[in-house]
């Protein structure tokens, strides 16, 4: 007999451990009031986002075929009317001052750390050209 007074269970067979607790109901019901809503809104916005790209993509194709009938139908009733916008034309810019902005552009561009040899390959390209136009004697015009 047992210590207690309870006979031992006959045989090599233990019991299974026991399984762990629950959580308490109440954490349980705080944390899903709270992140339900949120996950409710996620899942939403995701949703009319996924949706309304989709849209975005069919209309643009859809309006892309008719224009081009459409364009071409107006251009054989009557000829295109060129329309000239008035440009407002600046003064141009001395060559001190470009040699001063190249000169500034190169120390930029010294200043940049490259990530990879592609990288480097393209700021070596970029630096010997602005070298080249600041040492040139007449600058290419702005």
């Amino acid at each position: 007999m047992a210590a207690h007074g309870k006979p031992k269970p006959a045989g090599p067979a233990a019991p299974p451990p026991p399984p762990p607790p629950p959580p308490p109901p109440e954490a349980k019901k705080s944390f899903m009031r709270r992140m339900f809503p949120f996950l409710l809104a996620a899942n939403l916005f995701v949703g009319v986002y996924v949706l309304v790209r989709t849209y975005q993509k069919d209309s643009g194709k859809k309006d892309a075929a008719p224009t081009a009938s459409s364009s071409s139908a107006a251009t054989a009733e009557k000829p295109a009317e060129p329309i000239a916008a008035p440009r407002k034309v600046l003064p141009p810019i001395p060559e001190d001052e470009q040699r001063q902005l190249y000169k500034w552009m190169l120390e930029e561009k010294r200043k940049i750390k490259p990530q990879n040899a592609a990288e480097k390959k393209k700021l070596d390209e970029e630096k010997a050209l602005l070298k080249e136009f600041i040492r040139a004697g007449s600058l290419p015009s702005l």
